[in-house]
């Protein structure tokens, strides 16, 4: 690249900064920015086109083009070679427009004359606020040169749109982070909430994309590489030997921080003007663009590092550090990209609510949240570049719904609901001592699930009779590395302690699927879900599965015993697992240690496999634990993770129900105790149809018993049970109208 190339792209940014700070409204600025670019490209024509909303285009300022298309002319996403730049995220270069794909005539623009086209995105980190394009009469592809200077150009846009520098009425453009915005996601944990934005990794913003003085740019850049690569050093140094995988991951980071390409491109960078935040940023924004169209997961995870490593210099650079000074509100609503388990129990319980832009119904951070009864919404798409702290939020997990900055009418609509759900909840304060006996004589045992000791004060104010189901990963995936027994004989026993005699069922390691160790070596299985996971690790694995019994046993210290296997998906695993329980007991007693007083061994019913084995398996196991979550994706063949299939599905289809009739009536000819685990279990008409077919005993999260066990000492399950028939001799796909219907007739409400 030649010097005097280098100095034509500084000038260009140089002009530009100088026209940024001259005074004046957005549009003056807008209208100074595309005659200075028209002017230095030397083309007739410069236009701005910005997002209205997520997918309308907006001409806002025009060089070339008629005056009076500006805020006049929009496309669609997609439409016209300027929308397809900005769908796709990828610049048009073309000598002859009108023949390019996808091109439409605008007549109101006056553009017809013109030949040639250059359209780039005008993105930040991955998002696409606009495009910028030059056109002019001559027909020619610009040059590599031509095309880098503009790539330069659009970035600042970015960042001066980012910044609000184009607000103002004359522009019709409101500021980035003033309006109110709505995001629809996916429930990781139902409830809701009313607070105020907590960034768990709030962004730095560039201020001075333009540099004043390269050569001290190129120096701060390279200090800043420095420091970053003796801190990723001293991270590798700390690591134990044996944490394999974490170590990969850190020489991951070294390869990036030592990367010669990486430092050479922002240098290149900051060569044609940019400051070296910018630089950073620059090379951050092409990461992300890339990772949103990589399908391997490999090299998603290294561009994840290679964004990570950017944000790192970012703060290096701005003297930012991970301390950003911003203050926890009292309200506090987490907003982050992802975040692990340990991070989330940092905070604790003095969370409202958690969004995240990742995320999965079965991950790490969704346990925690359920555990912690806290509201999360996953899948809140781009939430991070629209929220800044401070911000009023309201989070909405029994919908999916987030709304930032919420209008006046929505707020007091939200809260509305929520004093409506405080008001019933007084309700259920009397019914705490009491059963959930129905009307018809039937009486349903009601139990909670847990997995965090912070859980087990709820046992006896919720009024649950037990815990259904104690998660015992979760002390697995918040270290890096295995527990030691004693570790956990000890949390187990806090746990019995905190019960007060009540049953605790302790499901074993139930990890696989989205629920990876950090120490555990990923298996990069095509379909988890469906892999090497839960029981099938266990009995793999024995030496942990054996630790954690003789934890469980050494816990009771005197007291009985409940243990239940995750994910049986046929009788001889139940039956090797249960020979690991009497092995250990067995062991146990030789060492001279206090046996339990009794031992229950079960099984989760998961796989519509279980349903269908031997007799003998419902003779052998001591009870059963329907795992609705599971259960239904394989009943279904519909991952409970893909949006476009999971809501065709309802838990009140006849055929469903139809199984978990089947399930009941093979246990109970067995006299082998049956129960359904999961949040379906806590839904008022699913409760009520689970408990028609015969279920009775529930295990939910401890705030859904209250309303559970109200709805049921109301209804009459023989009457819902015919509805059930009836619906199915009528040959219909589901009974939730039908019960809905009949709940409405008598008055209940759910």
């Amino acid at each position: 690249m030649s010097q005097s190339l280098e100095s034509e792209s500084r000038k260009l940014l140089g002009r530009l900064r100088d026209t940024l700070a001259e005074d004046g409204a957005g549009q003056e600025r807008l209208n100074r920015i595309t005659h200075l670019i028209a002017d230095s490209m030397h083309t007739e024509v410069c236009s701005i086109y910005l997002f209205r909303d997520s997918e309308t285009l907006e001409l806002c300022a025009t060089e070339g083009l008629k005056a009076e298309a500006v805020h006049q002319t929009r496309m669609r996403i997609g439409e016209g070679l300027v929308g397809r730049v900005a769908k796709s995220k990828r610049i048009v270069n073309t000598a002859d427009a009108p023949s390019s794909k996808g091109f439409r005539y605008m007549p109101e623009t006056g553009e017809e004359i013109y030949s040639s086209f250059l359209g780039l995105p005008i993105q930040r980190l991955g998002d696409t606020l606009g495009v910028l394009v030059v056109q002019s009469k001559e027909a020619r592809q610009f040059s590599d040169d031509e095309l880098y200077a503009l790539e330069v150009v659009a970035m600042v846009l970015a960042e001066m749109t980012e910044l609000g520098a184009f607000v103002g009425e004359e522009s019709a453009l409101g500021a980035l982070h003033q309006n109110p915005v709505m995001f629809r996601g996916a429930t990781g944990q139902e409830g809701v909430a009313e607070g105020h934005v907590y960034l768990h990794e709030p962004r730095v913003v560039v201020t001075n994309p333009v540099a004043d003085d390269p050569d001290v740019e190129l120096e701060r850049l390279r200090d800043a590489v420095n420091t970053l690569r003796i801190s990723v050093d001293e991270m590798l140094s700390g690591v134990d030997t044996k944490e394999k995988d974490q170590r990969e991951v850190l020489e991951a980071y070294r390869m990036f921080a030592n990367s010669s390409s990486w430092l050479r491109r922002m240098e290149t960078d900051i060569s044609r003007g940019l400051s070296a935040e910018a630089a950073v940023e620059k090379e951050q924004s092409l990461a992300r663009t890339r990772l949103s169209n990589v399908p391997d997961a490999y090299l998603r995870e290294r561009l994840h590092d290679l964004d990570d490593l950017s944000n790192r210099m970012l703060r290096i650079l701005t003297g930012q550090g991970s301390d950003t000074g911003a203050e926890m509100p009292d309200d506090p609503i987490l907003i982050a990209r992802n975040i692990g388990p340990g991070e989330l129990l940092e905070y604790g319980k003095s969370l409202r609510g958690i969004v995240l832009e990742q995320g999965s119904v079965g991950s790490h951070a969704a346990i925690v949240a359920r555990a912690l009864a806290i509201p999360l919404v996953i899948h809140a798409a781009k939430i991070t570049t629209k929220a800044l702290n401070g911000d009023a939020i309201l989070v909405d997990g029994d919908q999916g719904v987030v709304h930032l900055r919420p209008e006046d009418s929505v707020a007091a609509a939200f809260r509305d609901k929520i004093a409506m759900q405080t008001e019933a909840s007084k309700a259920y304060i009397d019914l705490v001592d009491k059963k959930a006996t129905t009307p018809c004589g039937k009486t349903i045992a009601l139990h909670m699930n847990a997995g965090l000791m912070a859980d087990l004060p709820s046992l006896g104010s919720s009024g649950a009779e037990g815990v259904g189901l104690f998660r015992t990963e979760l002390q697995f995936l918040i270290r890096n590395s295995v527990p030691k027994r004693g570790e956990l004989a000890t949390l187990y026993s806090h746990v019995m302690d905190a019960a007060r005699g009540k049953r605790v069922a302790f499901r074993t390691l139930d990890i696989g699927s989205d629920k990876v160790l950090p120490y555990m070596k990923p298996q990069d299985e095509p379909n988890p879900a469906m892999g090497w996971r839960a029981i099938r690790v266990g009995l793999d694995k024995r030496g942990v599965m054996r630790m954690q019994l003789q934890a469980l046993i050494r816990a009771c210290a005197g007291r009985p015993l409940t243990i239940m296997f995750p994910f049986v998906a046929q009788f001889e695993e139940f039956r090797a697992a249960r020979a690991m329980v009497d092995a250990e007991l067995a062991n146990e007693e030789r060492l001279g240690h206090v046996l339990p007083t009794s031992v229950e061994v079960g099984a989760m019913l998961e796989t519509p496999s279980l349903a269908f084995a031997p007799n003998q398996f419902f003779i052998e196991t001591d009870f059963i634990s329907i795992g609705g979550n599971d259960l239904k994706q394989f009943f279904f063949a519909a991952d409970r993770e893909n949006e476009r299939v999971r809501r065709r599905y309802d838990t009140l289809n006849v055929s469903f129900l139809s199984f978990i009739r089947q399930i009941v009536d093979r246990c109970d000819a067995h006299g082998t105790p049956v129960s359904f685990c999961g949040e379906d279990a806590g839904r008022p008409l699913e409760a009520i149809c689970f408990a028609a077919m015969g279920l009775k005993s529930l295990s939910m999260r401890p705030a859904s018993i209250g309303p559970i066990k109200h709805v049921l000492r109301q209804v009459n399950l023989d009457a819902v049970a015919q509805l059930i028939d009836s619906a199915a001799t009528r040959g219909e796909q589901t009974v939730r109208t039908d019960v809905a219907a009949y709940l409405a007739d008598q008055g209940i409400t759910p």
